[in-house]
């Protein structure tokens, strides 16, 4: 069983209610997003953050890591990425297991936040979960199996957030995702940071936290 390396930051409080994990994009790692940790952490003292590295070392960029292969940017087969994706959200949810025990936090009172690659890994893996986790979070991202919502296990509230100026992941793939979410039954709040590429928004951020109160209780 591959075991994912992982970064954290501690509860400001000292004592951890609540818990955000970040899954990074194509090419990065877990501390590409652990920074988020400062700004949102000031107003979620009691929340710890963890972000984990993905399993593979990413073919387009050695230096970091990818959760799949993606063909259009490493000439991999669509058989390579399929497989890579299942591979990865068994791993994925091995270490969710295993971070929600050692953190002692529960599902119900944990936020999945990820970007681009990130949020496609969230959104295929987290509905199957059998625990509803308090909220999934995804930014610039795509859904890669709307199909499969038909099966999903579980529906948390989802809030996605998409740049209008990606030239990465098209913004399109927000209102897509949306409609197939809705559609399956689940809660879906959108916002589009205007003037934004492929990236993170102070915008987007203050609604992620919006969103992080509200699904915590402390809004």
């Amino acid at each position: 069983m591959t075991t994912l390396k992982s970064d954290r930051r501690a509860a400001k409080s000292g004592t951890a209610k609540t818990m955000m994990i970040f899954l990074h994009g194509y090419g990065a790692d877990g501390k590409d997003l652990l920074g988020l940790a400062d700004p949102l952490g000031e107003h979620l003292p009691d929340t710890v953050f963890v972000a984990p590295n993905a399993p593979d070392r990413c073919t387009g960029n050695p230096m970091g890591f990818q959760w799949f292969p993606i063909p259009w940017l490493d000439g991999s087969s669509e058989e390579a990425a399929e497989q890579g994706l299942l591979t990865a959200s068994q791993t994925l949810n091995d270490w969710l297991d295993e971070t929600l025990k050692t953190e002692g936090v529960s599902a119900a009172n944990t936020i999945i936040f990820g970007f681009s690659q990130g949020t496609m890994i969230t959104l295929h893996v987290c509905p199957q979960r059998a625990e509803p986790f308090a909220g999934l979070v995804g930014f610039s991202g795509r859904l890669l199996h709307p199909e499969q919502l038909a099966d999903a296990v579980s529906k948390p509230p989802i809030l996605l957030v998409h740049g209008d100026m990606d030239d990465v992941v098209p913004p399109s793939s927000m209102p897509e995702a949306a409609d197939a979410l809705t559609a399956a039954g689940f809660q879906v709040y959108t916002h589009v940071s205007q003037g934004t590429g492929h990236g993170i928004a102070q915008d987007g951020l203050g609604v992620t936290l919006q969103f992080a109160r509200q699904q915590f209780g402390l809004a």
